[in-house]
């Protein structure tokens, strides 16, 4: 049983692809893959869309309802309400996908999106329309847990990277088609209502398809539901690499079988080798989010506006245009994050976005201290611009790729969710805190703040983020195996021997 364990858990390594060039499978040669993954992605074109389209709608509803355009708070809750359903639906998402199942959970997403979409266009007042951004930003939350997690259980390891990372594409997607949207309805009676409502479509055409997409079959495999999870395994690899990716999931049946590991969510705290791993996948959510990328996705007509140009339709066509390379940025990642690899692709998409970061203070910074020369405003464009060029590659697609592949199966569901959770919490505070900093400190030094955080990410990237390309769950388990114990083989995991 051993020998036959160390043999089969080879399967989709790098050791295991180089002897076995043939089984190797690309982009192009399952297409029942592809399918899969952009049927499941809608719900990040559905994440992406909201995070969008709210920027633009934020400037309508201010036309229509006079107290939120007197309030910079209620403009900041409108905004950020979505992202306390977020923070919700992520933290109920991981206790969702690990008893109910991926398929579960992405048909309760949809059922909030569509519900939430149909509240708000038919809000009455900005009280409804809070409302149900929650029950939008619980849908997200779903979504944002369910989506790469679920991608990433049908993926060979050879290219689960590129296929993740095509669910950040369609979450960029989804924000690039809301300002075209936006764009679009600019001169549309009840504009800002069509914006917001139109969300409730896609999320209706994904509930549909759900019905026959398959479970993940690592999920399945764990409830021991083994003839279903055969028969999706042999949609995604041919044999012979069918049979060794089968030995692989009965070896860890055997051992979860064995080992009678009841999760907690104490034991992420508990245990070594899931902290160590949780620290990294939750610190990259973190400044994923608090190095800006909401503050730039929510508020950026906002910003462009504060820069100079005052009218809506300029704002909105400027926002459509940074929107677009944030969708081409992620094109470039999907391509990069399995040649590249994880770790050097979000080191120099936060070195670029410090570089961005500083041309974007000090543009703001002198414009907004008596400067009204209109070169200073389109310096802050650009640098908005470069800020999207340099995030989107790496530090938008990679968080969210990573947390899908560090944790063990058992940990997948409720790390995703904590890490998740994180996640939203860091764009809740800064969409609900941007504009107050702005009015107290200005446009200029709040985005010095952004600054400085992102030069702590690259520490913390540096000394903390290992790489995980090509390498299958069970190697990347070993990882966190040795930073929590070294490398003494002798020494025996914390998760395995939990139970004795």
């Amino acid at each position: 049983m051993v020998a036959d364990m160390c043999v089969s858990i080879k399967a989709g390594s790098s050791d295991y692809l180089e002897k076995h060039p043939e089984r190797r499978i690309s982009f192009s040669q399952n297409f029942y893959i592809i399918g899969v993954t952009f049927a499941a992605g809608i719900g990040g074109l559905l994440f992406g869309y909201d995070t969008g389209v709210i920027s633009g709608a934020l400037l309508y509803i201010k036309d229509d309802f006079e107290v939120v355009k007197n309030s910079s708070f209620l403009q900041e809750l409108i905004v950020a309400m979505a992202l306390i359903g977020a923070i919700f639906g992520a933290a109920i998402g991981g206790y969702i996908n690990d008893s109910l199942g991926r398929k579960a959970a992405t048909i309760v997403a949809d059922i909030c999106f569509a519900v939430g979409s149909l509240l708000i266009a038919v809000a009455p007042n900005p009280t409804l329309i809070i409302v149900g951004r929650f029950f939008v930003g619980l849908g997200v939350g779903f979504a944002s847990v369910t989506a790469p997690m679920y991608i990433a259980e049908v993926s060979p390891s050879e290219i689960r990277g590129g296929l993740v990372s095509v669910n950040c594409l369609m979450i960029t997607t989804g924000q690039f088609l809301s300002f075209v949207i936006n764009y679009g309805l600019t001169r549309v009676p009840g504009t800002w209502r069509w914006m917001l409502g139109i969300a409730g479509t896609p999320a209706v055409i994904q509930l549909v398809l759900m019905v026959f997409l398959p479970e993940s079959p690592r999920w399945l495999y764990l409830k021991n539901r083994k003839e279903e999870a055969t028969n999706v395994l042999s949609k995604i690899y041919p044999s012979p690499r069918l049979e060794d990716e089968i030995d692989i999931l009965e070896a860890h049946m055997e051992q979860e079988q064995k080992d009678k590991v009841k999760v907690k969510y104490s034991d992420v705290f508990k245990l070594k080798e899931i902290r160590v791993a949780f620290i990294c996948g939750a610190g990259l959510q973190a400044f994923q989010q608090l190095t800006g990328i909401s503050v730039i996705m929510y508020y950026s007509p906002t910003i462009i506006q504060l820069a100079g140009f005052k009218s809506n339709e300029s704002a909105l066509f400027l926002s459509l245009i940074v929107s677009a390379i944030n969708a081409g940025g992620t094109i470039i990642g999907i391509y990069l994050i399995d040649i590249v690899g994880r770790k050097k692709l979000t080191l120099s998409s936060l070195i670029g976005v410090v570089g961005s970061l500083i041309l974007l203070s000090a543009s703001c910074y002198v414009r907004g201290h008596g400067n009204p020369s209109l070169v200073y405003g389109w310096l802050a464009v650009a640098g908005l611009a470069l800020y999207i060029i340099f995030f989107a590659p790496g530090m938008g697609p990679v968080p969210w790729a990573l947390n899908t592949e560090i944790y063990p199966e058992e940990f997948r569901g409720i790390c995703g969710g904590m890490s998740a959770t994180i996640n939203w919490v860091g764009s809740v505070i800064m969409s609900i805190s941007f504009l107050s900093f702005v009015d107290a400190i200005g446009l200029g030094e709040s985005f010095m703040i952004l600054l400085a955080i992102a030069c702590v990410a690259i520490i913390f990237v540096i000394f903390y983020m290992p790489e995980t390309k090509g390498l299958t769950f069970e190697e990347v388990s070993n990882i966190w195996k040795e930073k929590a114990y070294g490398k003494d083989k002798n020494i025996e995991s914390m998760v395995e021997t939990a139970s004795t």
